[in-house]
């Protein structure tokens, strides 16, 4: 336990009207600086941050404080004439300010001031520190999107420093946020002074992080260090585990072994004894003692032996506990067929200038939010608005050239855009959102979709190295978990037949947990076609092995910024 912990959780249960539980007896305690918390997707982060915050009721167990808790959720919604004010959570004190500074001298207007007479001081400073809008006044619809996570996020900071919140929660700030808008936020992090807690899969910002949290199973483990450092500890730690459960394993196939020797001379020393009965080699009451002894002798000997088989499986059962089940996608993908002369793609910036995507090349679109990023790969595949099946889309055949652009996601009024000419039959698509997948079909005949001439047992093997397995393959997709329904829907895409010879993916890793992403990777490390990729998470980016990177700026033009 933390020697001087913000947040102390003991024993904390919740439970969905509904009687799902999303915290199971969990216990544990976070610093009083900034810590990072993870875990998979679903295994109950955000209904954490919730009941830490106070805005659900734990069914069991109690949250001890230092202090008020002040929440920022994922997504902000917000009153479309609210201000920079609201969005900072300072209008109060402002209003009661400017009235008494016109002369209102109301008591009540100094109770809501308080202590804070240089707030909005204090609030234009940070703002500007951040490089965000400094107008208290101004509408947040004037705002991007992240310059509204900024301002939220700088308004957390603000009451926090005021005194008036002791503990920041953040649920994945970064999700949705550009490059350049990520790096602001890193920023204001490093700055942090007071106690704040994290959730994210964010590889950058956990690094930032002074301690690591992981929620998993039920379990809190906190560990003094940021993510790369906690990642470290946990593989020596597995590797104890696995060395662990192959001892108890060889222990209890020992112990197995001895059992079975010992019943074997058992039963050869009743043969034996009824052999010597039958020929009446001893007096009958010398033979009853023997055999009456014999069993008693060989009952205690089954009952020890058969303690001790039962000792050493629940060793196994304890050391397999321990070791994590977090498999890797390992997946023999067939070839596309992509020569390194062959041209796939022609991206065309607004001012003429083309990027040919050729061969099997990787290639990343960056560029602020908003420039149409996802418009230019519509108009790259000719998917109309609203886009159709999603994950798993495969082009049919190449069209003849630019086609009408679909404006959906990018806000932009058609003036300025990129363009885009599919030079390949073959290409797939995984959007932003794979949600939209058949709900109603099982796992099997909505990957089938994209490869119906190839036979069903193979498909089963070939889903099982996405980690979909056994009875799962037959389920519907509807009760698949987020994890599933993404490893479903990269397999839709990369189990096709034939093969994409190009990958368009946009935000692949948005919504993914740390372990979804890792199995990303690994899918895409055996995929041998051409991959154009949009992401502003810069660590998921390095690992795919880019061979150029392409920024959209707002005029529409395409400049390579690496090759």
């Amino acid at each position: 336990m933390l020697s001087n912990p913000s947040v102390v959780l003991h024993d904390v249960t919740f439970a969905w009207p509904d009687g799902a539980v999303a915290l199971d007896h969990v216990s544990g305690a976070f610093g009083r600086g900034r810590t990072g918390l993870t875990g998979l997707n679903g295994a109950g982060k955000s209904t954490l941050l919730r009941v830490i915050a106070g805005l659900l009721t734990p069914t069991s167990g109690r949250v001890a404080l230092s202090g008020t808790a002040d929440y920022l959720p994922q997504r902000i919604t917000l009153d479309v004439h609210a201000t920079v004010a609201d969005l900072l959570g300072i209008t109060p004190v402002v209003r009661a300010l400017r009235a008494i500074e016109s002369g209102d001298v109301d008591e009540a207007h100094f109770d809501v001031v308080g202590d804070d007479w240089d707030v909005e001081e204090r609030a234009v400073a940070l703002l500007a520190a951040t490089g965000l809008p400094t107008g208290l006044d101004r509408s947040v619809a004037t705002l991007s999107g992240g310059e509204t996570m900024l301002t939220a996020i700088t308004g957390v900071r603000l009451r926090q420093s005021t005194g008036s919140a002791a503990v920041a929660l953040l649920d994945e700030p970064t999700n949705n946020l550009d490059g350049a808008a990520r790096e602001r936020l890193y920023e204001l992090v490093r700055g942090w002074r007071g106690a704040l807690v994290v959730v994210s899969h964010d590889l950058a910002l956990l690094e930032l992080m002074d301690d690591t949290a992981e929620l998993r199973a039920g379990s809190l483990t906190t560990f003094g260090g940021p993510y790369s450092e906690y990642r470290a500890w946990l593989q020596v730690q597995q590797e104890a585990a696995a060395q662990t459960l192959r001892a108890a394993e060889q222990t209890l196939r020992r112990e197995k072994r001895q059992r079975i020797e010992a019943e074997e001379r058992i039963a050869h020393s009743e043969r034996k004894g009824r052999k010597d009965a039958a020929n009446s080699k001893y007096v009958k009451a010398v033979i009853n003692d023997r055999r009456n002894s014999a069993e008693k002798s060989a009952g205690a000997r089954r009952g020890m032996l058969d303690d001790k088989v039962d000792a050493a499986r629940a060793a196994v059962d304890l050391a397999e506990r321990a070791v994590r089940d977090d498999d890797r996608i390992s997946v023999d993908l067939p070839d596309p067929g992509v020569p390194a002369g062959r041209r796939l793609a022609v991206l065309r910036g607004a001012d003429g200038r083309e990027v040919v995507i050729q061969g099997p090349e990787r290639i990343a679109l960056t560029g602020p939010n908003g420039v149409g990023k996802t418009t230019l790969l519509e108009r790259l595949l000719s998917i109309p608005a609203p886009a159709p099946s999603g994950a798993g889309y495969v082009s049919g055949q190449a069209p003849s050239g630019p086609q009408t652009p679909s404006t959906q996601g990018d806000g932009r009024d058609g003036q300025g855009f990129a363009d885009g000419e599919l030079l390949t039959e073959r290409a797939a698509y995984l959007p932003q959102r794979v949600d939209v997948l058949p709900d109603a079909s099982s796992v099997l005949d909505a990957v089938r979709e994209g490869a119906p001439h190839v036979p069903p047992g193979e498909l089963r093997n070939r889903l099982a190295r996405f980690l979909v397995r056994g009875a799962a393959v037959d389920r519907p997709v509807a009760t698949l978990s987020g994890g599933e329904r993404f490893r479903v829907a990269l397999a839709r895409l990369l189990l096709a037949d034939p093969p994409a010879q190009l990958l368009v993916l946009d935000e692949p890793t948005n919504n993914l947990d740390i372990a979804s992403t890792d199995q990303l990777v690994d899918a895409l490390s055996a995929y041998r076609g051409a991959l154009l990729v949009v992401s502003h998470d810069g660590a998921f980016l390095e690992r795919l092995g880019l061979d150029a990177e392409i920024r959209l700026d707002p005029e529409g033009n395409l400049t390579q910024v690496r090759r």
